[in-house]
């Protein structure tokens, strides 16, 4: 259940799917081999998600000791993929928009949006990930909600 959007969010973070996918099993043998933890551990989609970030930033510093790494400079992949009976009926077009919308966001803006939209955390726990307040998601997430509906309408209002 979580191994894929791990795997996702390892891939974001490292740009790596053979690395992401081996940092998202890691997570996971960390998780078995210190069990006994789990019984502390509230939320446990936020704490797989923080271990993910934690075990690729380890993987980056060991890559590179001499780089250094910001969240600002991340590039996130979207991937839009839609469930729910309205959003079957979207055009192929304008599925096409959102996503040239939401990968013009800068990176950590397209991080949290795609961390809230696409794997379904809430705001606080994309908080606690990203070791961020709640305010700074609530901004981010208007702002890129305000800049996607903005491409969306000119694009629409240039076809018509």
């Amino acid at each position: 259940m979580f191994y894929k959007p791990l795997s996702q969010f390892a891939y974001s973070i490292i740009k790596s799917w053979e690395s992401a996918e081996e940092i998202a099993s890691d997570v996971f043998m960390n998780v078995w081999n210190h069990r006994e933890r789990l019984l502390q551990v509230e939320n446990l989609r936020v704490y797989l998600y923080v271990s993910t970030k934690n075990v690729a930033l380890n993987y980056l510093n060991k890559a590179a000791k001499t780089q250094h790494f910001s969240l600002d400079e991340l590039a996130v992949d979207f991937s839009v993929s839609y469930a729910t009976p309205e959003q079957i009926f979207i055009s192929g077009e304008m599925v096409k928009r959102i996503e040239a919308a939401v990968n013009a966001l800068p990176p950590k803006r397209k991080m949290i949006f795609k961390l809230i939209r696409e794997d379904g955390l809430k705001y606080k726990e994309v908080a606690q990930i990203l070791d961020i307040s709640v305010n700074t998601i609530d901004v981010h997430m208007a702002q890129a909600l305000k800049k996607i509906s903005e491409v969306i309408n000119l694009s629409f209002i240039k076809t018509k």
